[in-house]
């Protein structure tokens, strides 16, 4: 039996997936591997399939044409056999001896036939030149080592919302929900967080820093830079994201709550970007996006529009953007992205 299926998608990764797939085969045979070659140009298939030769029963290498880091996600999906489910991006890692934790803890959910839908975990940002690492926890917010719901959660903070880097989930829950990333598109990972929340019934939280977050590249895709010269691409997961639920229909407030500040983020980050692009098409995009969420769901629109980062994202004037980049820009150093 396969306890937990990893997906690394891979684009032109030669350089660096190894590391990826070695911090994982500290599992062994209770882990399933799934290397997915996303049309990459370079060596990054002949390393998958050295692998999956040495490895057999371990690794599987998959090779598809290029769809975008959502569509690997979704075939590594449909090929995994494990209980639960997990994507670790090529030029990230794990922890070996948080894993092992983890493994244990997930033998434990199937021996006693317990369906927990989402195991949490911590991660840590490693930053390039950063000698300090930063390391994302849960534990003010979420009980620790005991399955529990969304009743039973506390306030997360700007930094500490849930994102793939710390989310596992029960394989069979994701399949039932029908979780589809669109091909082609950037930012897709929120989404991957985001759309299965109302079907997680049940959570279980481990206070171990178990995802290493590589942060640093020129051409990573949350390098300031490369954001807005993709604004589109963040606009259109803002706004997919915004369709998916009607919140006031979510039944848990708890729940309900986390997924309109969960919006709120998605919205400040959108703006910022407009705004710090200092292009007046983004800006009318900007004002797009809003009338767009005050349309589709006009009481989430009035609660993110006059909470504090509503407000802060929408003062008037050349000045009033002045104040809202330089308050992303300390939020920024606050969080330690990009």
């Amino acid at each position: 039996m396969k306890y937990i299926s990893f997906a690394i998608p891979c684009y032109n990764s030669e350089a660096y997936m190894e590391k990826a797939i070695n911090s994982i085969l500290v599992g062994g045979e209770d882990v399933e591997i799934i290397v997915v070659n996303d049309g990459s140009k370079d060596g990054t298939q002949e390393i998958a399939e050295r692998y999956q030769e040495k490895y057999p029963t371990i690794v599987k290498a998959v090779a598809k044409p290029n769809g975008g880091h959502g569509d690997a996600v979704n075939c590594g999906l449909a090929h995994a056999t494990g209980k639960y489910f997990k994507v670790v991006d090529s030029d990230d890692w794990v922890d070996e001896e948080a894993l092992l934790k983890v493994l244990d803890t997930v033998k434990g959910f199937v021996k006693d036939e317990s369906e927990v839908d989402m195991v949490i975990a911590n991660y840590v940002y490693e930053k390039v030149g950063m000698t300090h690492k930063k390391v994302i926890r849960y534990d003010n917010v979420l009980p620790e080592n005991q399955i529990f719901k969304w009743e039973d959660i506390g306030h997360f903070r700007l930094d500490q919302y849930i994102l793939m880097h710390s989310v596992i989930y029960r394989t069979e829950m994701l399949k039932l929900c029908q979780l589809e990333l669109p091909k082609h598109t950037f930012y897709v990972d929120n989404i991957y967080v985001y759309y299965p929340l109302p079907h997680v019934r049940t959570l279980y939280y481990m206070n171990v820093d178990l995802y290493r977050y590589f942060i640093g590249r020129e051409d990573q895709s949350v390098n300031e830079k490369v954001m807005i010269s993709r604004i589109d691409q963040q606009l259109f997961v803002t706004k997919k994201m915004i369709s998916m639920y009607e919140l006031r229909l979510i039944g848990s407030k708890k729940l309900r709550k986390y997924m309109v500040n969960y919006l709120a983020i998605m919205m400040t980050v959108s703006s910022i970007l407009c705004i710090r692009s200092k292009k007046k098409e983004n800006l009318e995009k900007k004002k797009e996006l809003w009338a767009y969420l005050k349309k589709k769901d006009y009481r989430t629109y009035m609660k993110i529009r006059y909470g504090i980062l509503g407000q802060t994202m929408n003062l008037p004037g050349r000045s009033g953007r002045r104040v809202s980049s330089l308050a992303y820009t300390v939020a920024r150093r606050l969080i330690g992205f990009n």
